[in-house]
Parts: structure tokens; sequence; C-alpha cells
């Protein structure tokens, strides 16, 4: 069985990570979604509230679970006997954001990293940019799954 580890901060998963986690399961038996911790960022979602958004997203798709990281993604994917390491890329500026981190987490694990082109009809789709929307109560049905639409419609209303 070929396992896949799909990282990322996930504040709040998108149409687009979900199509890149979809495309992934096509490749790999297993896919784990892992929801990272970064101690530099300030987080939208709590944890336990991006991981729930998260498995709610892909709850349909076969094959695929969720799990929360609290350390190196290199470290989790050899514990988890991954195969690669898959990441989404919208362009260019993604590459030359993610090329050294998959170098240093082969060199880390020997796991290699796959990158996977988003769809373009997604490719202006980021967390930043939905939770800027949504904070603006402009329409973001279109950008994120239901249950991701409806939390962030409930969290900016609390605020």
């Amino acid at each position: 069985m070929t396992i896949a580890v799909c990282p990322g901060s996930f504040d709040p998963i998108t149409s687009g990570h979900v199509d890149v986690v979809r495309r992934a399961r096509g490749m790999f038996d297993e896919v784990i979604v892992a929801v990272a911790r970064n101690a530099h960022k300030k987080y939208f979602f709590s944890d336990d509230e991006r991981l729930s958004l998260a498995q709610g997203a892909v709850s349909d798709i076969p094959g695929v679970s969720v799990e929360f990281v609290d350390g190196l993604i290199a470290d989790f994917a050899a514990e988890r006997g991954a195969a690669a390491i898959v990441k989404g890329l919208r362009g260019a500026a993604d590459y030359d954001a993610e090329q050294a981190m998959s170098l240093l987490n082969r060199h880390l694990s020997g796991i290699e990293t796959i990158f996977i082109m988003g769809d373009p009809a997604l490719g202006h789709v980021a967390s930043s940019f939905v939770k800027d929307i949504a904070s603006h109560g402009g329409p973001i049905a279109d950008l994120v799954p239901h249950n991701v639409a409806l939390a962030l419609k409930k969290k900016v209303e609390s605020q």
C-alpha cells in the first residue's frame, strides 16, 4: 500500500486543497491530510477547528484521512511509512516557496515531494484571500467546501 502525506496549515482548507487531495488519492492508495502547526503563524481557526474542517471537507473521498501534526512533516511522513509528500502548486511563486522545503524534507527523511499543479480554475483561491473576502461579507461558497463556508460565516459573525 502506498501512502502520501499532504501537509498544510489549512486555515481554512479550500476547494483548491481538496482538488489536490482528490487527485493525489488517484495516485496513492492512501492520503493523509496533515494539518500542521507553524509557530510563526497566527491562525484564524484553532487547531481543533482546522482539523475538523479538513475532516469534513474530505469525508467523501475514500482512502483519505486527516491527522494533526505538531512537529516536522519529514518525521511525520517517515513515521507513517509515506512514499511521498504531496504539495499543490498554483504557479511559479508557490514552486519557489516549496522547492527548498522539499529538498530539506528529502534530506531529513529520504522522502520525495511530488508537486501537483492546481486546477487553473482555482488558481486564484488562497486561504488568506478567502478569509479576507469572508470578513467583508463577500461570497465564498464557490471557493471552499460547504462546511468551511458555514464555519467562516459563523466565525466572522462572532467577532
